[in-house]
């Protein structure tokens, strides 16, 4: 039988799990339920493994999972959508239970992953990812390593500081993500179904509270991305999450960031940095390809 890494990417409603053979060839994937018991969820995961043992020899299993991750325990601090899975040491639960070694890491962190290993990523060192979606995350890459930080908030761009509109204060992941306008415009018509896709079809046909919330949009994202960029100075900065794969997406943002720079520039009388910015070639299997790359970084080995 051949030897595999059996990879899961865990969400919030629903898991993807994988095998990857030599060389991170992703050899076959399937969905599988969550559970908002743990010992529910495990057992499901459990039982994929057992399953593929029947197939192949399985030398170890890696998960992408949401929260702060303690990479030497698996320990999953922060909130997210399957609070369960807060709490339980992962590494020790599951290889006493299955006696393979695995491995555990911040989804986020695995889709830049999958970028350094295979992706827009591959010819730089230094980089950083943010996530656009229900919130913002993101990933901090060193030395084509991830920067966890001091308390694993490295990469946690959506906790940065932002104002709204009213110059209260509030967060980057409130006024940038693709959630921030459905939920400004809910609130201003209520009595309408908001989406992102039905704000964007409106706005092409000209209703102008939607056209005003997408400019308030990409100027909050290309605002947060110029403060990345002047923070940290990564080569490149590379943009993940369903938003950016709309084609005018890097252009819009590019023509935003360029207005930033040129008024930061009028403003000190000095030149600051334009981002090089650039989509995430990995979408929907970024958290498997991720980890995987993860497994083999740590172990030191191309293949399996």
């Amino acid at each position: 039988m051949k030897n595999v890494l059996v990879c899961i990417d865990l969400g919030g409603t629903s898991m993807k799990a994988g095998v990857f053979l030599e060389g991170a060839e992703l050899k076959e994937q399937c969905i599988l339920p969550v559970h908002q018991d743990f010992e529910e969820l495990s057992e499901e995961i459990l039982g994929f493994i057992e399953r593929m043992k029947e197939k192949y020899t399985i030398v170890g299993a890696a998960f992408s999972v949401p929260g702060a991750v303690d990479v030497r325990t698996g320990i999953i601090g922060g909130r997210s959508a399957l609070p369960c899975i807060h709490g339980p040491a992962w590494i020790e639960v599951f290889e006493e239970r299955t006696g393979i070694p695995v491995s555990v890491e911040n989804d986020a962190n695995c889709a830049a992953l999958a970028e350094v290993a295979y992706g827009n990523a591959r010819d730089y060192r230094d980089a950083a990812f943010v996530v656009c979606g229900t919130g913002i995350g993101g990933a901090v890459v060193i030395d084509r390593k991830i920067h966890y930080g001091a308390n694993l908030y490295g990469g946690e761009f959506g906790c940065m500081v932002m104002r709204d509109e009213t110059g209260r204060l509030s967060t980057f992941s409130a006024q940038a993500s693709t959630m921030s306008f459905v939920r400004k415009l809910q609130k201003q018509y209520p009595e309408q179904e908001w989406n992102g896709k039905k704000i964007f079809e409106e706005a092409a046909g000209g209703n102008q509270a939607c056209i005003q919330a997408i400019d308030r949009f990409y100027h909050n994202l290309a605002e947060g991305i110029y403060n990345i960029q002047h923070v940290y100075d990564p080569e490149i900065i590379l943009m993940g999450g369903g938003i950016s794969s709309r084609e005018e997406f890097i252009p819009r943002l590019r023509k935003e960031l360029n207005e930033i720079v040129r008024q930061v520039e009028d403003a000190v009388g000095t030149r600051v940095v334009t981002p090089h910015i650039d989509v995430c070639v990995f979408q929907n299997d970024a958290n498997l390809m991720g980890v995987a790359a993860r497994w083999f970084q740590r172990t030191g080995r191309v293949g399996l």
